[in-house]
């Protein structure tokens, strides 16, 4: 299951799924309705799991990606709505994890999603003070240092598992750029 962010839409894998050319079926990857930032993450989270049930049924194990925003979609699908229990590997690319400072200006009240990315947010407060759930979990961290949306990059890294800084400049190229693509392609198609 692959999560797009917060200004795009499922067609930000096209990239992905070119590199992956048909070795990894099947993919999914749904449209979620983050209306600008306006929708927070945790019901965001409770639309992936109706889309995780209708394309998978509620016990096959799956693999999920997460990008940018959707990285933190997914983690809040684990650790609060019981994902934990199907969910055989998460990678987050690009996901502001740890919060970024490019949400602090943006009214909470208003855009509850992009509060939700906040440095010290009560959500991420939550996600990270029981990681239980996660640590079950095969996790891995693609991020890049100098991601503009993301800042500081190190800021988009679990806080468990792998992490991986991939040679790209800014955060639309971690799912367009090859050099970033090629190392996101192999980690899904390790057994």
């Amino acid at each position: 299951m692959l999560v797009h962010g917060l200004l795009d839409t499922p067609a930000v894998f096209d990239g992905l799924k070119h590199e992956l050319a048909g070795r990894r079926q099947p993919l999914l990857s749904p449209a979620l309705p983050l209306h600008l930032g306006l929708t927070p993450i945790p019901d965001l989270a409770e639309r992936l799991g109706s889309h995780i049930e209708a394309a998978f049924g509620s016990r096959e194990p799956i693999d999920l990606l997460g990008f940018s925003m959707g990285g933190v979609i997914a983690r809040c699908w684990i650790q609060q709505l019981a994902g934990h229990q199907r969910t055989r590997r998460f990678i987050s690319v690009g996901s502001p994890q740890q919060g970024t400072i490019t949400a602090q200006p943006w009214p909470r009240r208003l855009f509850k999603g992009i509060g939700d990315l906040r440095w010290g947010s009560s959500l991420l407060r939550t996600l990270n003070s029981d990681l239980d759930q996660l640590a079950r979990i095969d996790c891995q961290s693609f991020f890049s240092a100098l991601d503009l949306v993301v800042l500081p990059g190190w800021r988009a890294v679990l806080p468990i598992g792998r992490h991986t800084m991939l040679p790209v400049l800014t955060h639309p190229q971690l799912m367009r750029d090859p050099a970033a693509l090629r190392p996101i392609a192999r980690e899904l198609l390790r057994p």
